[in-house]
């Protein structure tokens, strides 16, 4: 379903966070102060506007409440802060914002944002970066991506002595505490999402795993 964003601050992170966001079909709206930042991203966004979030006049301009998150952009650190107040004020709650360090984060936690929606996007790319290589290269896994809250999805090769027995024989879920989520079949190329307990593994195949972190660590 789409949703609507507002991405205040077209750098480097705001450019990319709007072309992807409109790839996955939402409905983007832009906003920087510096014209023909504004006039490049055009083309990506759902509307595109120059507009400085220092002034909150500015801002109002646009019904930010309604959109479904506002992603503050932006890398100075008074500036970012100036601009999340701006939204407050106005009455916007689904406030995400980009930290530069520590201490910015912890100013934003101070002004009321969930740590979950602040990010810094070195250090997050960086511990993503960290725990996929601890993970692939283990036996058996080809692919690891982190979720929240401790749990992951891991694209696991179907070991050798699964092969030949069914999704209910193999009961991962009360051995090991993880659960398969789809299936990639290794005859056919097709992944078999939400697999019937009765499918029977083939060598190859490539087993979706989703559980908490400690489980798949045992794997």
């Amino acid at each position: 379903m789409s949703k609507q964003f507002v991405v205040i601050g077209l750098g480097n992170t705001g450019i990319l966070l709007v072309k992807r966001l409109s790839e996955l079909g939402h409905s983007v709206l832009a906003i920087d102060k510096e014209a023909e930042i504004v006039q490049d991203i055009t083309p990506f966004a759902s509307q595109a506007a120059v507009a400085d979030s220092l002034r909150k006049n500015m801002l109002q301009k646009f019904p930010l409440t309604k959109a479904d998150f506002v992603i503050v952009c932006i890398g100075s650190l008074e500036s970012s802060l100036i601009t999340i107040l701006n939204l407050k004020e106005m009455g916007v709650s689904k406030i995400m914002a980009k930290a530069n360090d520590t201490a910015h984060c912890a100013i934003l936690e101070k002004m009321g944002l969930l740590s979950e929606y602040i990010f810094q996007p070195e250090r997050d790319m960086a511990a993503e970066l960290a725990n996929k290589l601890d993970k692939i290269g283990r036996p058996n896994i080809l692919d690891f991506m982190p979720l929240m809250d401790g749990h992951s999805v891991v694209e696991w090769k179907c070991p050798k002595n699964l092969v030949g027995k069914t999704l209910m024989d193999a009961n991962l879920i009360n051995k090991y505490g993880v659960q398969v989520i789809a299936i990639k079949d290794a005859k056919t190329g097709k992944l078999n999402a939400v697999p019937k307990a009765q499918y029977v593994f083939g060598d190859g195949d490539a087993l979706f795993l989703f559980g908490p972190n400690e489980a798949l660590d045992k794997m």
